[in-house]
């Protein structure tokens, strides 16, 4: 796991649009907490969780690259193929792609999908919103910008909306689609909390 650890480190450390290397630890923590009262396999869940991002379309240029980065080190780690494949799998469903994901098809892909997603919720939530937004070019506000339904995940992932347009397009929707019941009570809080930055940001545009 150090090796794994030590992976994404010298890959994401530099990493700017909010998906660096603490993000990922992060999400670790998360799924950490989350393994403590969920009944699941602990080496397929921290495995996706330290290598979900490494090869996400949104800092390799549109394009995902997941399967040609992860599954050399795996082997690499002599980790079995079929296992492999199933870190693979979890990893290609937790991510929110608009609305347009495939469900989770176990436990380990929900808890995974929990911890990402509670990273992207509350105080660190808003920071990261920022980060992605401007890495993508995106304006932070525009009283114009209306949120809006995407017909289909190609249309979601180029979207250039603003980063206030984002919460509502997906941050805000994030708490009612935690699979977990421990996930559910933190992301109460998160939640909340994004209210109230959302109440004082408009407060202060006027």
């Amino acid at each position: 796991m150090q090796q794994v650890e030590n992976y994404v480190k010298d890959r994401l450390s530099n990493e700017s649009s909010g998906h660096d290397y603490w993000h990922v630890a992060r999400v670790v923590n998360n799924a950490k907490k989350l393994l403590q009262k969920e009944k699941a396999d602990e080496l397929k869940v921290l495995l996706a969780a330290w290598l979900h991002d490494i090869g996400d379309y949104k800092i390799h240029g549109g394009v995902d690259k997941t399967e040609e980065l992860v599954l050399p080190l795996l082997r690499s780690l002599g980790i079995e193929e079929g296992f492999s494949r199933e870190v693979l799998k979890i990893i290609s469903e937790i991510g929110y792609k608009g609305g347009y994901n495939i469900p989770p098809h176990s436990i380990e892909t929900q808890i995974v999908q929990d911890a990402d997603r509670l990273d992207a919720m509350g105080a660190v939530g808003i920071a990261r919103a920022f980060a992605t937004g401007a890495a993508r070019g995106s304006e932070i506000f525009n009283p114009k910008d209306k949120p809006q339904e995407y017909a289909d995940f190609e249309a979601y992932k180029n979207s250039r909306a603003s980063t206030i347009v984002h919460f509502y397009e997906k941050l805000l929707k994030l708490k009612d689609l935690m699979n977990t019941p421990t996930a559910k009570k933190m992301a109460e809080t998160r939640h909340n909390f994004m209210l109230k930055f959302l109440e004082e940001f408009y407060e202060e545009v006027n």
